[in-house]
Order: structure tokens, then sequence, then C-alpha cells
């Protein structure tokens, strides 16, 4: 292989499962080591029992490295929160917000992670006045641009600049692959349309996604073809996602260090319905990216009301595809 791509899952991927106690995180980390997944995202409140209001759990972090070990797999990316409206009506002081930053730099390198991740929310200022103390723990914090953010954005403009002025490279970027949404999952429409939006609105949201028609004037026309409640909403939903260029990744891949392999759906070919994987993948082999592509499986929540929820399967398949984009072999497990 002529990159240094690797694979890995983020155990969100498998939040239906560890929620109704199908899969322990035992379950879930030597699902990913059989498949070759071997770099492992964790989201704390999910895996760590009370993380972060009873403090660090001892015991569960020593199993987490038991795990590690006898699966051979690698701790990449702890997922943190930042609850800056914890108190209704009033903001988190910025000192607070430095201080909780710090605690899930502690957590993250108490499980061995490289990297942190921190919601889109947080302002640089915050993450600037961490970086020195995430670089004496060997941490990088690496906030998600996630959309509707891209990374033409203002916001992720803002954060660049303080990045680049602080001069410290424990700051970076996580991109989120649902940022290149480029046909309106089919997931989402039956979701919807199950929920009561009528089929021929339906039918009009996703061709207007398709043609790029701006959100503003779906909206509009969805509102003069009568629609209502979830019909709203399903329009709204083009406010929130667009098709952004994966090239555009580009000009940033010195601070990109982790992958969010966003995917709604995995066909019975190995394709992502809606988000264009092979242009992705490309992009970063030319960007020269070198880190993981961490599944995070979100059709989930699109489907459960109605289907049962296979997310084992769905990252198989993902896995099979990003076996194929990224030369690899496929192992025994994924060829079942």
């Amino acid at each position: 292989m002529s990159h240094q791509i690797r694979r890995g899952v983020s155990l969100y991927s498998f939040q239906n499962d560890t929620f109704l106690r199908h899969m322990t995180l035992e379950d879930c980390v030597r699902t990913c080591a059989e498949i070759g997944a071997l770099g492992i995202e964790v989201v704390g409140e999910q895996s760590f029992t009370g993380w972060p209001e009873v403090g660090m759990p001892t015991a569960e972090i020593a199993h987490w490295h038991a795990l590690m070990e006898r699966y051979g797999t690698t701790p990449v990316c702890h997922d943190f929160m930042l609850d800056y409206k914890r108190v209704k009506g009033q903001v988190m002081p910025f000192a607070e917000q430095v201080a909780s930053v710090k605690k899930d730099i502690d957590f993250g390198a108490a499980l061995g992670m490289r990297y942190i991740r921190s919601l889109v929310s947080v302002a640089p200022e915050v993450l600037v006045a961490c970086a020195g103390y995430a670089e004496d723990k060997g941490i990088t914090i690496l906030l998600e641009v996630h959309a509707p953010l891209h990374f033409d954005h203002p916001w992720i403009v803002r954060h660049a600049e303080a990045y680049e002025k602080s001069g410290s490279r424990a700051l970076g970027f996580l991109p989120d692959m649902g940022m290149f949404v480029h046909r309106f999952p089919r997931v989402w429409k039956e979701r919807f349309v199950r929920n009561g939006v009528p089929r021929h609105i339906a039918d009009y949201i996703e061709q207007a996604y398709q043609d790029r028609v701006l959100s503003e004037y779906v909206l509009l026309d969805v509102q003069q073809m009568g629609g209502t409640g979830p019909a709203i909403a399903m329009a709204e939903t083009l406010r929130h996602n667009a098709a952004f260029e994966p090239k555009r990744m580009l000009d940033f891949m010195h601070r990109i260090h982790n992958i969010h392999g966003k995917f709604y759906e995995m066909t019975e070919d190995d394709v992502e319905y809606s988000i264009p994987y092979d242009e992705i993948v490309a992009v970063l082999k030319q960007g020269g990216y070198q880190g993981y592509i961490c599944s995070e499986y979100e059709g989930n929540r699109w489907i459960e009301d109605a289907h049962p929820v296979r997310s084992v399967e769905q990252v198989k398949r993902q896995h099979r595809m990003l076996c194929r984009l990224l030369d690899e072999p496929i192992p025994a497990a994924l060829q079942a």
C-alpha cells in the first residue's frame, strides 16, 4: 500500500447493542479486532460507567487496557462533551470550561488515547487555553467538523486561525464524513414517510436535495404543498446537511488526525447509499492522510422504529468497502 490510512471503529456505532445489553465492551472490541479494524474510538459516557460525574473509573480503565492487549487493538480517540449550558440560562464560566476539558484530557490519557474529540460548539479560545496541558499529556484535541458546518464556515475558519496563531501541534480537526451527503439518505426518507410525510412531499424534498435547491425555498414550497409537522421537519434536514466537497480537506490535512467514517446505510453491495466514499478516500490518499477512518454508524436511529438494528452487519459492510478502497485484503471475518 502507498498510504498510511488505517481502519478503526467508533464504538458509538454499537450504541443500540450496548444500550440494550446485547454487547459488552469486550464484545465490541473483539468484533472490531476480528474484522481487522484495530483502532478503537469511544464515547466515554457510553463505555465507562458514570463518566464523568463519578470521577475516573479506575477498575474499568484497567479492564480497557486488558482488552486492548488481549485483542491487539489500539486506543485512538475519546469523544468528550462540554456541558457549558448545564445551568439553565447561564453559560459556564471560561475557567470552568477549561477545567472541564482538562478533565477529559486526563481521561483520554488514562485510556492511552492520542486524541480527544471536541464538539464543534466549543469556542477556540477554550481549546487554545488547554493546548499546553494537552501537549504535556501527549494528547491532541481535535475539533469535530460536523454538518452543517464545513471547512469554509466562518466558525471553522476562526478555529483554524486560532490554532495557527497558537503555534501548538496539540490542536487539530476531526472531519465527520456526514459533511459529504451527496444523495438524500433513503433511510431518512422512509422514516419521515412512516412519521406521516405524504409520499409526494417526501419525493419532492428528496429531489430538491438532489438538485441542491436552497433549503429556505424548499421549506416554503413544502408549506405551500400543505406540509405540516413531519413534512416541515424533513425539509429542515436540508438546512443541516449538504453535499460539501471532500477536496476541501486538503488545505487542512496537516491538522487532520482522525476521521469519523459516518454512514447511514451500507447496501448489500457494500456501498454507502448517500456518501461518496470512493471520492473521500481518494482525497485522503492525495493529501497523505495518516490516521484512522473510524466507522460511525448512525443509521440506527432512522430504522429502529420499524426494523431490527443490525449494527455489526452494517459495520462489516463498511469495512469490506474500506478494504476495497484502501487496497487491503479482506479478513476472513468479513468474507462470510
